[in-house]
């Protein structure tokens, strides 16, 4: 079942998921625990709703709580732990995230992170891209984050991606917080396809896909 909170209304759910091989002697996993969605209202404007790539009477999820994680929107009330958890990962984050040096490094600044954090909070708001922490079930620590984009090939109604802290990736959480998106994105969300850059398509084919895809 799934407890989902959108507006006033208040449905329950417990969600049964496969464990990930890693995970599979476990006899207790975050992944099998009552979940808790809590959903934004629609956003109007007074010409109608809000422009964005999913559905105008979408209610997209700004809470999930399970046992052993919540995911929330990622916004400035949140970039003190989530400048700490991607810090902590630099190198990690650059050669299994964005394959790349610009992001993250050492010189980030804090005005940097809440720039940062204002524009993912702002296109939340605006519906334009779905960016969110995950977080200890407590919230004093970011374990990682996941991202919902509009997708950049042609064929996908979606793009997905996910990173973890080196720490959350060596304890194996790297495969359990993906098993858990991908039934969350499937069994919540209006996508048909969705692209998983990175894991379901290497990043070397991904990459080829999207300059496929400008060259057009």
């Amino acid at each position: 079942m799934k407890l989902r909170i959108t507006g006033a209304g208040l449905t329950l759910a417990v969600l049964t998921m496969a464990h990930s091989p890693a995970l599979a002697e476990e006899t207790a996993s975050s992944t099998t625990a009552a979940e808790v969605t809590e959903t934004a209202p629609v956003v109007m404007s007074e010409a109608g709703p809000v422009s964005s790539f999913v559905p105008a009477d979408f209610s997209v999820p700004i809470l999930v709580e399970t046992a052993g994680f919540k995911i929330v929107p990622l916004g400035p009330e949140l970039v003190d732990l989530d400048f700490a958890a991607y810090m902590s990962s630099i190198e990690h984050l650059q050669k299994t995230f964005t394959r790349s040096t610009d992001w993250p490094h050492k010189d980030i600044s804090a005005a940097d992170a809440m720039r940062d954090m204002e524009t993912e909070d702002g296109r939340f708001k605006n519906r334009k891209s779905f960016a969110y922490a995950v977080l200890t079930p407590d919230g004093r620590r970011e374990r990682g984050c996941v991202y919902v984009h509009p997708s950049t090939v042609e064929g996908y109604d979606a793009e997905v991606t996910i990173w973890v802290t080196k720490a959350e990736y060596d304890a194996g959480f790297d495969a359990e917080i993906y098993q858990w998106v991908t039934k969350w994105v499937q069994a919540e969300w209006p996508f048909g396809k969705v692209a998983y850059p990175g894991r379901a398509i290497e990043w070397a084919a991904w990459d080829s896909l999207v300059e496929a895809n400008r060259a057009r």
